[in-house]
């Protein structure tokens, strides 16, 4: 199975970007535009079903939008515009971004019985599957 992650096993005198004490760990890209923050996603396969379990704490689930279109399932979520205040702080780390996320869905699942919830700050979205019977096909074909 391959990996999502790359790996830099060059020597420095091959790459210039290369840093002797990072052997064997994901090479890094300077020129890399930063990703978004767009929350993590655990994805099972039950029998029945899958379930997307989407890391999302101290989101509004009224300002999360599901939607499938064209076998895509798509995550959205837009943060209300609020009101600046003229707080101060002295350091500011919170704060939310709108993301979105997009997921191919495989042929198998029923799109009309698809069904979320969100509790404890976890958006769980479960894709039930349907038994697709395939038909076998049988052709004679002549030898001319």
């Amino acid at each position: 199975m391959a990996t999502l992650v790359h790996y830099n096993r060059f020597p420095s005198f091959v790459n210039p970007f290369y840093a002797a004490r990072s052997y064997g760990r994901p090479a890094v890209n300077p020129f890399a535009a930063p990703k978004a923050n767009v929350p993590a996603v655990n994805v099972k396969d039950t029998e029945t079903a899958f379930q997307l379990e989407l890391a999302a704490p101290g989101l509004k689930k009224e300002a999360l939008k599901l939607t499938v279109e064209a076998n895509t399932l798509s995550i959205a979520y837009q943060p209300e515009t609020a009101e600046q205040t003229a707080e101060t702080f002295t350091r500011h780390e919170f704060g939310v971004n709108a993301f979105e996320r997009s997921f191919r869905l495989p042929k198998h699942v029923n799109v009309e019985q698809i069904s979320a919830a969100y509790t404890d700050g976890i958006l769980t979205v479960t894709l039930p599957k349907v038994v697709v019977k395939e038909e076998k096909v049988v052709k004679e074909i002549a030898i001319a």
